[in-house]
């Protein structure tokens, strides 16, 4: 029996992908605006994507970003995968209940006081605040997330998959890498890519555990948007969002490819 819609079904679920995505289509449309004035449309131009490439704060600031993201999500998914292994095959190890909180704590826990416990940590130790250290900060909430998702692939892997392999002369290594691993790829794949989001999009706990050098693009963003909002702005927020667009993209084809397999 096929599923009903009403008209006040239709009309919320409307009202809710207008509530996320006008605001972003607004963003869009205003970087292609040839008026200073962000809020006044003055024709089609792309000039502020002209004058993004001559501004060095800006561009500097973003490729921090993208290399913070990058480590810091290659980082959540390599410890991600070894938590959620721990997790789903060690059995009722002892701790496994204080490890499951400490997993899901900084899901809950607000980033302020994440941000600030970092910088805590970070001057007790004597670590100059820099790029590692934001690095660290984002591998700290992006491994929790890496972890869920990676391990909720893991709770519903079908072990006598590896049984066979190792039946037919494979070492559990062997089972593990050529057969655990690939069917896992995918939620690696999501834990990646949102790993990678959070990082990108973060500016609490960058802006407690940054340092000169390693300043981030929402930092360098809200820095400018106090001395009023510069078409520029909208200019590079909509080459992110091509980006994040881009990459998500490209992991569905990629695991739409392999499931086709």
């Amino acid at each position: 029996m096929k599923p009903r819609f009403s008209f006040g079904m239709i009309a919320i679920l409307l009202a809710g992908f207008a509530f996320l995505y006008v605001p972003i289509g607004l963003l869009i449309l205003y970087s292609f605006n040839a008026s200073r004035l962000v809020t006044v449309w003055g024709g089609f131009s792309t000039r502020w994507y002209v004058e993004l490439f001559s501004n060095a704060q800006l561009l500097t600031s973003t490729l921090t970003s993208l290399e913070i993201a990058f480590v810091s999500a290659s980082l959540s998914v390599l410890l991600g995968t070894c938590a959620a292994y721990a997790l789903a095959r060690s059995g009722a190890f002892a701790g496994r209940t204080a490890f499951f909180a400490l997993i899901y704590a900084p899901l809950v826990m607000p980033e302020v006081i994440t941000g600030l416990a970092l910088l805590l940590f970070f001057v007790a130790i004597g670590i100059e605040r820099g790029f590692w250290t934001v690095v660290l900060a984002h591998s700290t909430v992006g491994m929790c997330f890496a972890t869920v998702v990676i391990h909720a692939r893991l709770a519903e892997f079908d072990m006598t998959l590896e049984e066979a392999a190792m039946d037919l002369g494979a070492r559990p290594i062997e089972a593990f890498w050529l057969v655990t691993l690939p069917i896992c790829a995918p939620a690696m794949v999501a834990a990646f890519l949102l790993a990678f989001t959070l990082s990108l999009d973060d500016f609490v706990l960058a802006s407690f555990t940054s340092g000169p050098g390693s300043t981030t693009l929402p930092m360098r963003i809200y820095s400018q948007v106090r001395l009023g909002v510069s078409p520029q702005i909208n200019a590079i927020s909509t080459l992110m969002i091509a980006t994040v667009a881009i990459l998500l993209l490209v992991a569905r084809l990629l695991t739409g490819a392999r499931a086709g397999k």
